[in-house]
């Protein structure tokens, strides 16, 4: 099938690139034209495992291209993927924008039948508004089906996502549009639940939103556990072990962060609240995870009690491990508040460091950057641990307290076992346990 991906982002590439090796002609097109030239060199602008073999792989096949000419690509193409940004406003609803943009640039360039698909993340109710949109500013009386289908590319995972996916919803309102999506995901036709429009719509923001519930849930346990003599891990665990529960996501920490879990959750909000919806066991979702940082801090407070005039490493610094996305990562909130209290920061992460610079620029006495989590610790009065990053467990804590100035380490990810780290001679808080 002839494909256009209209916008490169994380999940235009990765949808352009997985489409493609499902056997297909795929275009992918963005109106940034140096952005197209440099996906067409082989620089991929974001880090994403398997990401620029598979790109490459099908751009040698023939089957994958980039172009900066929206137009032509929505001409050539039978079906439509909308991959562009909805951003997040200050109410916590979309901003659809981008969406409009795209509409209006298809209903210019209908030149036949064709289905547009959304695949960016929306509101319910947006197929309303694209199909209006495409209604008013089309020139001719060529037909048109809009579709949904929901991405759920999790980072530092996302090729093997798409090419393997436990489901994929499909929300269409003809038959006509059905039968196109199932031709295009036919090798993975036992997986497929086709419904209408809005419930695909929602079921992404309702999928988001849920693990982000489990996520607070458990740390509202590690809250209790710390009160008590229990062990959040294995708390986690007895739950677990429950087919009704299961253990993912059942991981205490700081906190969730990255472009989805926050953003999906406060749009469904706003959404539920738009239509005269209670909301408020979302809601206090997102106040317990936006308490985390806090009370990660007051453990280090606990330990150095002021912080001024401090150094304080930070290990980690993505939302995630696996992935170079800072987007609402919990280490924002604890650097910023950590140099608001006149602290120095040393920061390391294997993949992130350089989208963290450009939210807090290097200048060699504040704000430090190490080339390892060693060189991050030099001099350091507490040692923090914000993502965890399978490196990390391979970290020679020996030397890494030779280097520090004070052996306070605060486990934010509960990735070490307490008794060991303490054998070294270390001072070790973690979450939810003694």
């Amino acid at each position: 099938m002839k494909i256009a991906v209209l916008g490169t982002g994380y999940v235009g590439l990765v949808t352009a690139a997985g489409l493609a090796e499902f056997g297909h002609s795929v275009v992918g097109a963005d109106k940034m034209a140096d952005k197209i030239e440099r996906i067409r060199r082989g620089e991929i602008p974001i880090y994403e495992p398997g990401l620029g073999a598979l790109l490459a792989a099908n751009l040698r096949r023939g089957t994958l291209s980039f172009s900066a000419d929206l137009a032509a690509a929505v001409q050539a193409a039978d079906v439509l993927f909308v991959c562009v940004g909805t951003p997040q406003g200050d109410d916590g609803s979309a901003d659809m924008a981008q969406i409009e943009e795209v509409s209006r640039l298809i209903a210019e360039n209908l030149n036949g039948y064709k289905v547009v698909v959304e695949k960016s993340t929306v509101p319910v109710k947006t197929s309303v508004w694209i199909k209006r949109t495409i209604s008013l500013y089309k020139k001719n009386e060529e037909e048109f089906d809009v579709a949904s289908n929901p991405e759920f590319l999790r980072e530092g995972s996302a090729v093997e996502d798409f090419l393997h996916p436990d489901r994929i919803i499909i929300g269409v309102e003809s038959d006509r549009a059905r039968d196109l999506m199932l031709r295009i995901y036919d090798r993975h036709k036992d997986r497929i639940l086709v419904t209408n429009i809005d419930t695909a719509e929602l079921i992404k923001h309702a999928s988001n939103s849920f693990l982000a519930l489990k996520i607070s849930y458990i740390n509202l346990m590690a809250n209790l556990c710390e009160r008590t003599e229990a062990d959040v891990e294995l708390v986690a665990k007895g739950m677990g072990l429950d087919p009704r529960i299961g253990a993912r996501f059942l991981k205490a920490g700081i906190g969730f962060g990255g472009s989805c879990f926050p953003k999906d959750l406060k749009a469904l909000i706003k959404i539920g609240e738009d239509l005269g919806v209670d909301m408020s066991l979302l809601k206090e979702t997102d106040r317990i995870n936006q308490a985390r940082v806090r009370l990660f801090l007051d453990k280090l407070k606990s330990a150095l009690w002021i912080l001024g005039d401090k150094t304080i490493a930070v290990l980690g610094l993505a939302f995630k491990p696996e992935t170079d996305d800072v987007r609402e990562a919990p280490s924002i909130r604890i650097v910023q508040a950590l140099l608001d209290e006149g602290a120095r920061v040393r920061l390391y992460d294997p993949k992130a460091a350089d989208n963290m610079r450009e939210l807090f620029p290097e200048d060699g006495v504040r704000v430090v950057y190490g080339a390892s989590p060693a060189e991050a610790a030099e001099g350091a009065n507490a040692l923090l641990v914000c993502t965890d990053w399978a490196e990390f467990l391979d970290l020679d804590l020996a030397n890494v307290k030779e280097r520090m100035a004070n052996p306070i380490f605060i486990d934010g990810r509960n990735l070490y076992d307490p008794a060991a780290v303490r054998a070294l001679g270390f001072e070790y808080f973690s979450i939810g346990r003694k």
